[in-house]
């Protein structure tokens, strides 16, 4: 019988500076914070899992530490923690509130080395924000491999080049912090720090990124704050202690836990909570080389019912994270998720905003996705689809993210668009046709535009974390593949003649209500080159000789057509000629000329250098 060596029992308080499990030359440092504890332990396989014979010592500020020298990378490890005796409550086991990888959710921490992984020379740079193109991901439905099991980050590596080939540089990937069961959406973390052990916890999850950036392609993470679990979390009632029957020392012991997922927001205004979460924000960043993050529903992080701002110190955490991503890690961009239509999401810290840089605009995607799915031709609110291309924020345009789908808008009873517009028809004309004048409309108007994983084919099935995207579709689909593809690289000025897609300026200069036709200017520094004009036909009707202004004379080139059949044998085809625009004021604008244009269709129009 093989004797098991057992690691010195430590006498000190550890010197190492961190939380968590920290490992070093000569061992493990472990430090935890529970401030009502009376005892505190480390047990795991390097001391075969004795409760008692690894004590912590206590820090001054709530804190518990030691050294443990026969401890290395790879080990499991848990605390034990006992609350006072008179507390009547049995020791604790506990997995690390700041355990970077984990066996599962109900399992134990492993020790892990943040900096053993070989980055080699990746130093890649997120594109502005006025050149992302953005899809967002959910891994465990992304490229399933094994039927029964969620797809992994080695299998959503294996698409980048299907993703470059499209045009993507930016993925964002929903919440891969580690949660309960093997399928989920990723809004239910509980064991923030620790990356999805189902997806192949952190190395996986860097190798991704690392992949990633050497195709180009930037990888943003979404984050959940506003709340945690409520399952498999080993943060409620940490140390033993709570009042009013809630979560103890990390969240809200009172009315201000109440969330709709949960009694389990986290309480913003203790130090040692607030300093968890802002380390959580900057290990994305800074050990996991991640190009920006993506908050999940900030609305309920500054109020209990997500309307009456009742948390101030939600709003102030924010501010933090942003002011400490921005000054060490400048180029990096900071979305959230408010849906309020709120300005002070991405006002500057120092005016009293949030200090985000960007935020998903609810207003853009009810109103565009209403107008392309209502059946009636005569009902699309063309008011609506105007004011939302021109709405912004702030000066800057490209502080709001676009879409016409999203893992909320095609769930939960919300089928995708393709699907909303004809049930059971995705593949019909119309389906077709109007899905993709939503995509052209979210591609040519100003802000950041993403789409969700499988617009792109025509994905017909409502988001569900179980079911995979099915990857026949590029076969099936691949005209609407091409058209998305062609959409992409003009939004992104790929062939040089679009940069007013790129811009800052719209100018919605044409409104017809009764033709549902409009038209807008879009240009960055009003160049030969630089002026875009952007024409869109919401009806069933072709239009021939309509006359629309433009900025200036000269040879208007069609740069993109949708109603091309290159993109589906069965669209029609309308004849698009260029445009020779003439020196006769219209729509405001100083020149003339007539375009033709198909049913449900946009084009592009631009001038050569």
């Amino acid at each position: 019988m093989v004797k098991k060596t057992m690691a010195k029992k430590p006498a000190t308080v550890a010197n190492q500076p961190g939380m968590g499990a920290i490992p070093n030359a000569k061992g493990v440092t472990f430090r935890v914070w529970a401030p009502h504890a009376e005892k505190v332990y480390v047990t795991g396989s390097f001391n075969g899992w004795n409760e008692t014979s690894m004590p912590l010592m206590s820090e001054p500020d709530g804190k518990w530490s030691t050294e443990v020298p026969g401890a290395k990378v790879g080990d499991e490890y848990k605390y034990m923690i006992h609350a006072p005796a008179d507390w009547n409550l049995a020791p604790m086991s506990r997995i690390d509130p700041y355990a970077r990888k984990v066996t599962n959710s109900v399992g134990n921490g492993v020790i892990y080395d943040t900096k053993a992984f070989d980055w080699g020379s990746d130093d890649f740079q997120i594109a502005s924000w006025n050149e992302l193109v953005i899809y967002e991901m959910h891994i465990g439905t992304f490229n399933v491999k094994e039927k029964g099991h969620p797809g992994t980050f080695d299998s959503a590596a294996e698409k980048l080049p299907y993703l470059k080939k499209l045009g993507i540089n930016a993925i964002e990937v929903l919440p891969i912090m580690q949660f309960p069961g093997d399928f989920s959406w990723g809004y239910n973390p509980c064991h923030p720090f620790a990356i999805e052990s189902m997806y192949g916890g952190p190395d996986a999850f860097k190798s991704l990124v690392k992949a990633a950036h050497e195709h180009g392609v930037a990888v943003i993470v979404d984050i959940v704050y506003n709340h945690f679990g409520p399952s498999d979390l080993d943060l409620w009632q940490f140390d033993g202690w709570s009042e009013n029957e809630k979560g103890g020392i990390y969240f809200y012991n009172d009315r201000r836990s109440q969330t709709p997922w949960g009694e389990t927001r986290p309480d913003f205004g203790r130090g040692e909570v607030r300093q968890y979460l802002r380390d959580n924000a900057l290990m994305w960043l800074e050990d996991c080389h991640a190009d920006g993050i993506r908050m999940d529903s900030i609305v309920y992080m500054n109020s209990i019912d997500g309307i009456s701002n009742d948390i101030p110190n939600g709003w102030s955490l924010m501010q933090w994270i942003n002011e400490e991503i921005h000054r060490l890690f400048p180029g990096k961009i900071c979305i959230a998720e408010d849906m309020h239509n709120n300005e002070w999401v991405t006002k500057d810290t120092g005016a009293g905003g949030a200090g985000f840089d960007a935020q998903w605009d609810a207003g853009f995607v009810h109103f565009i996705r209403q107008a392309v799915i209502i059946l009636d031709d005569a009902s699309r609110d063309l008011s609506a689809v105007s004011r939302v291309i021109q709405h912004r924020f702030e000066e800057d345009a490209f502080t709001r993210v676009i879409y016409t789908e999203s893992h909320d808008e095609v769930a939960n009873g919300k089928e995708r668009v393709p699907e909303e517009i004809w049930p059971g028809k995705v593949d019909s004309w119309f389906s077709k046709k109007r899905s993709t004048l939503g995509g052209a409309i979210v591609l040519t108007s100003p802000g950041i535009p993403m789409i969700f994983e499988g617009q792109e084919l025509l994905e017909d099935r409502w988001f569900q974390d179980n079911v995979p995207i099915d990857w026949s579709r590029v076969k099936d689909e691949r005209g609407i593949l091409g058209m998305y593809r062609d959409m992409i690289a003009l939004r992104r000025n790929l062939s040089g003649v679009t940069r007013g897609l790129c811009g800052q300026n719209v100018h919605l200069f044409h409104f017809d209500d009764g033709a549902k036709l409009i038209a807008f200017h879009r240009w960055d520094q009003q160049g030969p080159t630089d002026s875009v004009v952007v024409a869109v036909n919401m009806t069933n009707q072709g239009r021939y000789d309509y006359v629309i202004g433009f900025p200036q004379a000269g040879l208007w080139k069609v740069r993109f057509n949708s109603d091309s059949n290159s993109y589906d044998q069965d669209f029609a085809n309308h004849p698009t000629p260029n445009v020779d625009a003439y020196e006769e004021a219209t729509d405001g604008l100083p020149c003339s000329g007539k375009i033709s244009i198909g049913p449900y269709t946009v084009l592009i129009f631009s001038q050569d250098k």
